[in-house]
C-alpha cells in the first residue's frame, strides 16, 4: 500500500491542473467571480457532464450564453413562459423541455433556499459518513417540485430524470459528486466556496474509468460502478491522505481514461501504472 500512495501522490503533484482547466467542464464555473453565479453555472456544468466533452461543452455554453452575464440573476428571475423558448435545443437523451425543466426545478429551489449551498446544507448533518444521505435529500426535494409548469402536468420523463440521479436508488451519482468536488473542495481547481462541510466526506466522482481502475488496484471488490464503488474506493483512498482523499480523483480519472488497468480481478496488469515505478 505504501508504493501505491508513492506512485498516486507523484501523479498528484506532477498533475497539469491548468491544462486540466481548459478540458473540463468547471472551465464554466471559473469564468465567473461571484460565488452565486459560479454555483449555478457549476451546476448546469455538472448536470450536462455526461458523454464527449467536445459535444457537451458546446451545450453548456450555449445556455449559459443565453443566461447572460448572471445565471443566478436568470434563473433567480427565471419565467417559463417568457424565457423557455430560448431553449429549443437537445442533447442526446435530454429534449428541450427536459432542459428547461432543469432550469425551472433550479429557479424554484433557488426561491426556496437562496443558494444550493443552503439548499444541500438542509439535508446534512455532520454526523453523516459521508455526502450520500444529504445529496440524496437534495435529489429527492428537487424532484418533488411540480412540472406541470412546463411539461402540462407533474411528470419526470427520463430526460428529466438522468438528470437527477440519486444514491438512494444505488446511482454512482459521478456528476452530482463532481459537483458537490467543485464546491467544497478548496483545492487545486475546485473552489471550496462552501463552508463546514470537510472534504473528507466527499465521494469520488465514479465512472466506468474509474471502476475498473480502482478494481485493477484493489480499491473495491465490486463489478458494479454504483455509489457502493464510489464509497469503497474514497475509502481505500482515505488510507492515503484521509482529510483529502479526492486529491486522487485527478490522477485516477488521467490513468483510466488512457486505458491502463483492464484487468478488472484486483491484479495489476499490464501497463498499470504501479508498473511505471
Amino acid at each position: 500500500m505504501k508504493s501505491l500512495k508513492h506512485v498516486l501522490d507523484k501523479f498528484y503533484d506532477d498533475f497539469d491542473f491548468d491544462n486540466r482547466l481548459k478540458h473540463d467542464p468547471i472551465e464554466f464555473p471559473h469564468r465567473y467571480k461571484d460565488r452565486k453565479d459560479r454555483e449555478v453555472s457549476a451546476f448546469i456544468a455538472s448536470c450536462l457532464a455526461y458523454g464527449r466533452v467536445d459535444l457537451f461543452k458546446p451545450v453548456v455554453e450555449r445556455i449559459l450564453t443565453i443566461m447572460g452575464k448572471s445565471p443566478y440573476s436568470f434563473l433567480m428571475n427565471f419565467d417559463v413562459k417568457r424565457q423557455g423558448r430560448l431553449f429549443g435545443f437537445k442533447y442526446r437523451f435530454n429534449e428541450s423541455r427536459d432542459i428547461v425543466c432543469l432550469l425551472f426545478i433550479t429557479h424554484r429551489l433557488l426561491e426556496r433556499h437562496a443558494s444550493f449551498e443552503r439548499a444541500f446544507k438542509a439535508h446534512y448533518n455532520r454526523e453523516d459518513q459521508n455526502t450520500g444521505k444529504a445529496l440524496a435529500g437534495l435529489v429527492g426535494e428537487m424532484l418533488s417540485i411540480d412540472t406541470a409548469a412546463v411539461y402540462g402536468k407533474n411528470v419526470h420523463p427520463p430526460g428529466l430524470a438522468q438528470f437527477f440521479p440519486s444514491p438512494a436508488g444505488g446511482s454512482a451519482c459521478k456528476r452530482m459528486s463532481l459537483f458537490l468536488r467543485w464546491m467544497i473542495r478548496d483545492r487545486d481547481i475546485d473552489f471550496g466556496i462552501w463552508k463546514g462541510i470537510p472534504k473528507s466526506k466527499l465521494v469520488i466522482p465514479l465512472d466506468t474509468h474509474i471502476a475498473r481502475i480502482g478494481r485493477c488496484l484493489g480499491l473495491t471488490g465490486r463489478k458494479s460502478a454504483d455509489w457502493r464503488a464510489a464509497v469503497e474506493i474514497t475509502d481505500s483512498l482515505k488510507a492515503f491522505d484521509a482529510e483529502d482523499p479526492l486529491k486522487y480523483d485527478f490522477a485516477l480519472c488521467h490513468h483510466g481514461i488512457s486505458g491502463m488497468c483492464r484487468t478488472g480481478d484486483g491484479r495489476p496488469c499490464e501497463g498499470c501504472i504501479l508498473s511505471a515505478f
